[in-house]
């Protein structure tokens, strides 16, 4: 027979019962969600996810098993289903640290805080050289970036050419996003150039009665000869003589880009029958484009060029890297006897 006192024991057994379980319930529910949402998912096997324009949902569920850059790809899947990540995929290249959890990797995607990409170039020789740089570091391939710099309708414009629309491109440190279009990568790499085109370097090409475009070109010889940037102003001085004074340049190093053959170390007589207008033996004035990115250095180094009365220059004997320069031929020939014979005594004929 029940008593009341056993009744009112039954009772409190299923309340505390009915604690215990919603209790337990509880603590499941927020493990769960701790686990799908805030536990670290993110390995560290990887630096970067990449996320391309023409990826989806699907494909980047892919590429993160793929990659294994997971723990738990279903935990992932979870969260990423509540959180409705596949609604608001956006590409780009976002930075991955190890312990990274569901939640904030979802959060990092929706919102597209990419990490970008820092450019660093300078020096590069050829246009096509420069898209395979950029291809290497950004998503669109090297033909892409190729085809805008040769892009009629953006050469003109901007004001270029097809042979110096390769002086716009600034050598400097950049930060672009991983996903930029080639054709918004020319139009910000456009503001880079009208940014560095002050009117004070302005006017110093107008005093030279150059245009930027030419000043850049005179700059891709001058850093092509000058190993050191202190000869760079005497370099830039010698050559704006010659150009005064109507004088074919005669830089080595553009008949070396116009026979593009860039092993060469001794310029020949074969060399200099190149028929390119970049030859500068053969044609009176500057090539019509550059033959390399030059540094702002030596693009300084010709607005602020050092006055004097060389005509003449020849790498030293000694190989230092440093040239003898010279305002008379018969100077000229003394110091260029000295170098052949050096080269001949090295066996270095081409």
């Amino acid at each position: 027979m029940t008593t009341p006192e056993n009744k009112k024991k039954s009772k409190k057994n299923i309340i505390w019962i009915s604690l215990f379980i919603c209790f337990a319930i509880g603590v499941f529910v927020s493990v769960k969600i701790y686990n799908n949402y805030f536990y670290g998912n993110v390995n560290g096997n990887q630096k970067y996810l990449y996320i391309k324009s023409t990826d989806n949902y699907e494909s980047l569920l892919a590429y993160l098993e793929k990659k294994n850059i997971l723990i738990d790809i279903e935990k992932f899947k979870e969260a990423a289903k509540k959180m409705k990540l596949s609604e608001s995929v956006k590409p780009g290249r976002y930075r991955l640290e190890e312990g990274m959890s569901n939640r904030t990797l979802i959060n990092m995607i929706k919102a597209g805080n990419q990490d970008p990409v820092k450019l660093k170039f300078q020096n590069i020789r050829k246009k096509e050289n420069f898209a395979g740089y950029l291809a290497k570091n950004m998503q669109a391939d090297s033909l892409s970036f190729l085809k805008a710099i040769e892009s009629d309708s953006l050469i003109k414009k901007y004001g270029f050419t097809k042979d110096n629309i390769y002086t716009m491109f600034i050598p400097n440190t950049y930060e672009i996003y991983w996903n930029i279009s080639p054709e918004d990568f020319f139009e910000k790499m456009h503001k880079e150039y009208d940014e560095f085109w002050t009117e004070n370097r302005k006017n110093k090409a107008k005093e030279l009665n150059l245009s930027p475009q030419e000043v850049t070109i005179l700059a891709s010889i001058v850093d092509s000869e000058a190993l050191y940037d202190k000869e760079m102003p005497i370099i830039a001085g010698l050559y704006l003589n010659r150009l005064k004074s109507n004088k074919k340049l005669q830089a080595d190093p553009t008949v070396i880009f116009a026979n593009n053959d860039f092993t060469v170390k001794r310029v020949t007589n074969r060399l200099l029958q190149s028929p390119s207008k970049y030859n500068t033996y053969k044609y009176a004035g500057l090539p019509p484009g550059p033959i390399m990115m030059p540094s702002i250095h030596a693009i300084d180094a010709v607005l602020d060029f050092d006055e004097n009365d060389y005509i003449y220059m020849c790498a030293k004997e000694d190989f230092s890297g440093y040239h003898n320069f010279a305002a008379t031929k018969e100077e000229h020939e003394a110091n260029a006897n000295k170098y052949r014979a050096a080269l001949n005594q090295r066996k270095i004929f081409k």
